[in-house]
């Protein structure tokens, strides 16, 4: 019998491999990749790594660009991601939600579509911070330019300079 040798890498260097595809755009090569891991079983290295943010992000990605959203719906629910990874896995919630509707309606969405999916499916908690966002701002940058304003209605430039270090 024929056995293939078998490599051993840490968490990290199987993380840094996802990363690195991932930043590269290669989600053919990363799908390749996450399929050669070994499947993970109860205590051992590969449990771990199945839980990893990286690897977790990537089986993410793949699961998008394979159209496979109900196992993208699966690890963004399942999950409580970095603050550093919500924007990328907020647009492939929404993207993948917005794709659904396309299909169910057989006609690209528009504005009021849109807005209508992301209320009947919100964002999970797991890759979102719970701020609302009003008029592209969230509430408490939106109360901050509030005082600033009350304060000084019509500031000179380098007054708005200084309020932008607080807001954002």
């Amino acid at each position: 019998m024929f056995h293939l040798p078998t490599l051993s890498f840490s968490p990290e260097q199987v993380a840094g491999v996802c990363e690195t595809l991932e930043e590269s755009g290669d989600v053919e090569r990363l799908a390749r990749f996450l399929w050669s891991l070994p499947a993970p079983a109860p205590g051992t290295m590969s449990e771990v790594l199945a839980r990893h943010e990286s690897v977790l992000r990537a089986r993410a990605i793949v699961a998008f660009h394979a159209g496979n959203f109900g196992d993208l719906y699966g690890i963004l629910e399942s999950h409580r991601f970095a603050k550093a990874s919500h924007g990328k896995l907020q647009v492939l919630w929404l993207e993948a939600r917005y794709q659904e509707a396309e299909r169910l309606r057989g006609r690209p969405l528009g504005p009021v579509d849109k807005y209508r999916v992301r209320k009947k499916f919100p964002l999970p908690r797991t890759i979102w911070d719970g701020e609302q966002k009003s008029h592209c701002f969230k509430e408490r940058t939106r109360s901050l330019l509030r005082e600033w304003y009350l304060q000084d209605p019509y500031p000179n430039p380098a007054k708005k300079r200084e309020g932008t270090c607080y807001c954002f």
